[in-house]
C-alpha cells in the first residue's frame, strides 16, 4: 500500500506531462536568467583588488558536484564533491587527462525515506528524480521510494510502496518502466514510474528451481542480483546468482512496459552470475560481460540479434585478477563495469585485503572516551582494470589497484572518465579516486567521506 509523503508541502506538488513542461518552462527561465547576469570574474573585478580577484577567480575555478549514496543505516546520503581548484583549472584549460590531485567530500543531507535498508539507488537526471530500493533486511517485505533532487541536494520524498522482500537493483525501461530484481523474493518486479508521485505495480515474474544449485549455501533458490538494459534498449536482462542463469527479458513494443520471457542465457553450473556491462565492437556489434561472484570469473560473450532475442556466443572465461592470474582465496567478485569510451573493463572484488593504504577519515577519540585512535593505515580490498580489443571482446590485465578500502560492492565511473566514486560496505564509506583516462589507470583516494551502516550504492548526479 503506498505512503504518502507527510513532510512534501503542497508546492512541491506537480502531477503528469504538464508538470513535466512548467518545471522545464522554470529552467529555461532561470537559465535565460543567469545568462543576462554579468560574469561573476567581471564582478569581482570592481568589487576587489587584484591580488584578491586571483584568489577568488581560482576558487570559482573549483570543480563541484553531487553524489548520492546509499546505506544500510536506513539512509540516502547527498554528498558534495568539490575538487582542488588548480586541478580543475588545469584540466579545463590543457585538456588534460590526469585525475585532480585532492579534493574534500562532505555530506550535504540525509533522508530516511527509503528505509530500512537501502541497497540501491537509479537516477532519472534529466527528469531531476531518484528511486530508491529498500531491500527490506529488518522486515518481510521492501519497499520502493521515489525522490525529487534539488540543486541544493536535498531529496524531497514523493511516494514510497511497499514490495516482496529483497530488491536490489533497479532499471529504468520503456515508457514510464521500472524493472526491480529482487533477490531474496526471486522475482522481476514491474513498476509504473509515469507518476512518481504515485508508483504503481503492475505486474512480476517469479522464479523457481527444482533443485538447489552446486553451492548449497548461497544457491538454495533463484536469486536475481540485476535488473539491467542490454545496449538496445529492447531487452532487460537479469542476472540470477541462485539459478545459474541470466535471464532475459523482451520489452513490449506497444505499450513500453509489460515484458516476456525469451529463452536465457545459462551460465557455468555453480559460477552465481552477478552483474553484467556492454560494449560495443568495431564492427557494430555488441560485446557482454559477465562477472560470477562464485567463481570469481568473467566471462565474455558475443550478442547476436535474432526474431526470437538474443543470443550468447561464449569467448572466453578468465578469473577476474586476469589469465593465468591467482584470485585471493576467500574472495568474492561483485561489480562490472565498461569505462564511458568502452576502451577499459573495471570490477571490483572484496574480502582480500591485497592492499595497505593511508586512513582517508583518522579521526582521534574525544576527551574521556575509552576509544582507540584510528588507525594510521587500512586494509584495502582490490579493483581489477583491462584494456579491451574492440574487434574481438578480449581482455588484458592492465592493473591492480586498492579500491579506497574494504568491501567495494559497488562503483560508478563519472561520465568523464576521471573519477571513480567507490561503494565500500564494511568500512562505511564512499571513496572518490583519481582514473587517468587515456590509460584507464586508477590513481589514490581523491576525498573520502565516512557514511555509516555499510555503503550499498553511490552514484554521480549526472
Amino acid at each position: 500500500m503506498a505512503e504518502e509523503n507527510k513532510n512534501a508541502g503542497p508546492s512541491f506538488v506537480r502531477h503528469g506531462a504538464s508538470a513535466e513542461k512548467e518545471r522545464k518552462r522554470d529552467r529555461g527561465e532561470y537559465n535565460a536568467a543567469r545568462q543576462s547576469l554579468p560574469k561573476p570574474s567581471a564582478m569581482l573585478s570592481t568589487l576587489l583588488p587584484r591580488g584578491l580577484l586571483v584568489l577568488a577567480t581560482l576558487s570559482l575555478h573549483a570543480s563541484a558536484t553531487l553524489l548520492y549514496a546509499s546505506s544500510y543505516s536506513g539512509d540516502v546520503t547527498t554528498l558534495n564533491l568539490t575538487l582542488a581548484a588548480p586541478a580543475a583549472s588545469r584540466a579545463r584549460c590543457t585538456g588534460a587527462t590526469s585525475p585532480p590531485a585532492s579534493g574534500t567530500l562532505v555530506t550535504v543531507s540525509s533522508t530516511d525515506g527509503c528505509a530500512g535498508s537501502p541497497a540501491w539507488l537509479e537516477l532519472d537526471y534529466d527528469n531531476a528524480l531518484l528511486y530508491c530500493s529498500d531491500e527490506g533486511l529488518t522486515k518481510a517485505t521492501g519497499s520502493m521510494s521515489s525522490f525529487r533532487t534539488t540543486d541544493d541536494g536535498e531529496l524531497q520524498l514523493l511516494n514510497k510502496i511497499d514490495t516482496k522482500q529483497g530488491p536490489v537493483s533497479s532499471v529504468l525501461y520503456g515508457k514510464g518502466g521500472l524493472a526491480v530484481a529482487h533477490y531474496a523474493g526471486s522475482m522481476l518486479n514491474l513498476i509504473d514510474v509515469t507518476d512518481p508521485e504515485h508508483l504503481s505495480p503492475f505486474g512480476n515474474h517469479t522464479f523457481s528451481m527444482e533443485a538447489p544449485g552446486p553451492n548449497r549455501g548461497r544457491q538454495d533458490a533463484p536469486h536475481p542480483h540485476q535488473a539491467v538494459l542490454d545496449p538496445t534498449g529492447a531487452y532487460i536482462l537479469v542476472p540470477d546468482l541462485g539459478a545459474d542463469l541470466v535471464r532475459v527479458f523482451a520489452i513490449s513494443e506497444e505499450d513500453g512496459l509489460s515484458v516476456t520471457a525469451v529463452e536465457p542465457l545459462v551460465a557455468a553450473p555453480g559460477s552465481g552470475p552477478r552483474h553484467v556491462s556492454f560494449v560495443e565492437k568495431e564492427d557494430g556489434g555488441w560485446f557482454m560481460y559477465l562477472i560470477s561472484e562464485l567463481t570469481n570469473t568473467i566471462t565474455g560473450y558475443d550478442i547476436t540479434y535474432g526474431e526470437e532475442g538474443p543470443t550468447f556466443d561464449e569467448s572466453f572465461v578468465i578469473p577476474t585478477h586476469g589469465e593465468g592470474e591467482e584470485v585471493p582465496e576467500g574472495a568474492a567478485a561483485a561489480e562490472i563495469l565498461v569505462s564511458p569510451d568502452g576502451r577499459f573493463l573495471t570490477i571490483s572484488s572484496r574480502m582480500e585485503e591485497t592492499f595497505t593504504i593511508p586512513n582517508p577519515n583518522p579521526s582521534a577519540p574525544e576527551e574521556g572516551s575509552e576509544e582507540e585512535e584510528s588507525p594510521a593505515e587500512i586494509a584495502a580490498d582490490t579493483l581489477v582494470t583491462f584494456s579491451i580489443d574492440r574487434a574481438t571482446g578480449a581482455l588484458a590485465l592492465v592493473q591492480k589497484a586498492p579500491s579506497g578500502g574494504r568491501g567495494p560492492r559497488q562503483f560508478i565511473i563519472n561520465k568523464e572518465g576521471s573519477l571513480v566514486a567507490v561503494a565500500l560496505q564494511t568500512d562505511n564509506r564512499v571513496a572518490i579516486l583519481g582514473r587517468d583516462v587515456k590509460t584507464g589507470q586508477i590513481g589514490g583516494i581523491i576525498a573520502a567521506a565516512v557514511v555509516p551502516g555499510g555503503v550499498t550504492a553511490v552514484i554521480f548526479n549526472e
